[in-house]
């Protein structure tokens, strides 16, 4: 099914690649036929984690972020990998290296696309329960991630006030909160 409102992509290639995301430069035709170019972020699909104990609190992570020059607190996340064949898979990898813990069930919460004027990533949020240590973190080369747990009453207060401004993670205990809990 066509959408009058669709552009047409004339050439695309890719301006820039580094690991974790490319520039993709494209020349596209308008929906009145003129012609321009666009550029865009191609960082494909995530996975965002709220994990939960088995008491109840969430797994929570720490990790320096360069971009901002401070420290993040946020839930696990990462990119899916080639071999994840779907993102459930990814869930698993990710949660465990990144916290050591893993996940007695996983189910999906919802889908993003958190920035599709400029970029075509997708986070798919899961919800894990019954998470325990029963792992090593296993971290990328350019991670540096300690792992606490806290309340979920406390998390949701921390985006109210700002201090969570990890905006993935923001959007997944916000999600919860209004319509799982």
């Amino acid at each position: 099914m066509s959408d009058d409102l669709a552009w047409e992509t004339l050439a695309a290639e890719t301006a820039y690649s580094c690991p974790g995301f490319d520039v993709v430069h494209e020349d596209v035709r308008l929906p009145d036929g003129s012609e321009t170019d666009f550029d865009f972020l191609r960082e494909g699909d995530s996975v965002v984690i709220l994990p939960f104990t088995g008491d109840g609190d969430v797994v929570v992570i720490e990790e320096w972020r360069q971009a901002v020059h401070r420290l993040n607190r946020g839930l696990p996340a990462g990119s899916m990998e080639g071999y994840d064949d779907e993102p459930a898979a990814a869930v698993d990898r990710e949660l465990r290296e990144e916290t050591g813990y893993e996940a007695d069930s996983v189910s999906h919460l919802y889908t993003a696309e958190p920035a599709n004027g400029y970029a075509d990533s997708v986070f798919h949020y899961f919800v894990a329960e019954g998470c325990e240590p029963s792992a090593e973190q296993d971290l990328d080369f350019n991670e540096s991630i300690r792992v606490e747990t806290t309340a979920f009453d406390e998390l949701v207060e921390s985006v109210r006030s700002g201090d969570l401004r990890d905006g993935r993670s923001a959007v997944g205990v916000m999600y919860y909160a209004l319509f799982e809990r």
